[in-house]
């Protein structure tokens, strides 16, 4: 019997639980899935629970039935490395013959202020948390009108800090969710800088029509309890932060003696194991991939098929096989403007934006398609099949 545990249950954790449950069930494979929380969290909505809106609720233990996957409910607290133990909050101990970290990031708080006064999205907790506050703000009193192109009174401000899919799409749901509140959106550089003209056209012309007041060049200092500050001194008012920009590994990969990079992110081999301790198989956020054009940036674009490769590495290496080098590409950087819009930028393997685009309707239909509901995907996996995008993505998994 093989003890295999995966700790993390977002969905890359969930996508190698499932996908190594299938490949070690006839080499005597068990199989272990840790996650503090219960309820399966779609960190891609995150922007959409934020505006107030309700998602469909998933349990784990749910998700994974069928598969002999055993869910263990339970933050951990620390993981030795040598002993090949993780320990959880409760004090529990869970040993185990390989791991897989799927533990994700956190929002790099290390700007004076930011873990004190700003909301992040680290959690579906917190996010709560800042959706309640919205709809405070949104239903409270009326103040004269801004200077930003919000016309009228509005009843408070809201700064969304970071220009990448997650503030602009931050910035648009809640602007589109809370028409009185003032949205401001704080960025070094220009919003969707990664994408091609047209796209970014696009995208600057929603913000502008939903009332998004956008600030570049933006140098935060500060985060303050009611506002943020700037390189220079200028404090610029806010009755709710949204931080969205910069993210770190969890202390806990470092502290427990894995080989991380500069992010905190655990360094892995071609086979997505850990290169200080090979036991230990690291996907998703949680790790520093390393392909030809540089290292993967965090999505779950990119996270899913970590998953599924460090799945296949383990199941091969229990067969006594070498297992396959992970490949990857990027095809696209999908971005909703609310519930009326979006747009796609279709990408190079090196995430660099090619001409096409999509936009409007169709783009609403693109997105909705490949970052809807998990549980399709989930349930090809539980199949034993993988879904088609993963080989689009991937040229192929072992």
């Amino acid at each position: 019997m093989n003890d295999i545990l995966v700790l993390g249950a977002g969905y890359t954790g969930v996508a190698a639980a499932i996908r190594t449950a299938v490949r070690t069930r006839r080499t005597g494979g068990r199989v272990r899935l840790v996650n503090a929380s219960a309820r399966f969290t779609e960190r891609l909505r995150l922007h959409q629970t934020a505006a107030g809106q309700r998602l469909a609720d998933f349990a784990l233990e749910d998700v994974v039935a069928g598969t002999g996957i055993e869910f263990v409910q339970g933050r951990v607290a620390g993981l030795d490395v040598e002993r090949r133990q993780a320990r959880l909050e409760d004090g529990r101990v869970l040993g185990y013959d390989k791991l897989i970290y799927a533990l994700g990031a956190v929002t790099d708080a290390s700007v004076p202020g930011v873990a004190e006064h700003a909301f992040v999205y680290d959690d579906y907790a917190g996010t709560v948390r800042l959706a309640e506050r919205l709809a405070a703000l949104s239903s409270g009193p009326t103040s004269g009108p801004t200077s930003g192109p919000t016309s009228g009174p509005t009843s408070g401000t809201v700064v969304v800090v970071g220009g990448g899919l997650t503030g602009v799409e931050s910035a648009a749901e809640i602007a589109e969710a809370h028409p009185r509140l003032h949205v401001v959106l704080l960025t070094r550089g220009r919003p969707g800088s990664m994408m091609g003209e047209r796209a970014r056209a696009h995208l600057d012309a929603a913000l502008e029509r939903l009332g998004v007041e956008v600030r570049t060049g933006a140098d935060i200092t500060k985060v303050l309890p009611e506002g943020v500050e700037l390189a220079g001194g200028e404090l610029v008012h806010s009755d709710a932060t949204l931080w969205t920009t910069g993210t770190r590994g969890l202390p806990l990969a470092a502290g427990s003696g894995l080989a991380v990079d500069a992010r905190g992110r655990i360094v892995v081999d071609s086979a997505l194991r850990s290169v200080s301790h090979p036991d230990v198989y690291a996907v998703g956020d949680a790790a520093a991939v390393s392909q030809p054009y540089g290292v993967l940036h965090g999505t779950c674009q990119g996270g899913i098929p970590t998953g599924l490769h460090a799945a296949d590495s383990l199941a091969a290496t229990l067969r006594g096989r070498t297992p396959k080098g992970f490949r990857f590409g990027y095809v696209h950087q999908p971005i909703s403007l609310g519930r009326k819009d979006a747009v796609i930028q279709f990408t190079r393997p090196d995430d660099s934006p090619r001409r096409w685009y999509l936009k409007g309707r169709a783009a609403i239909a693109y997105k909705e398609t490949v970052s809807g509901s998990p549980l399709p995907t989930f349930g090809l996996l539980k199949r034993g099949l993988v879904p088609v995008w993963a080989f689009a993505l991937t040229g192929g998994l072992g």
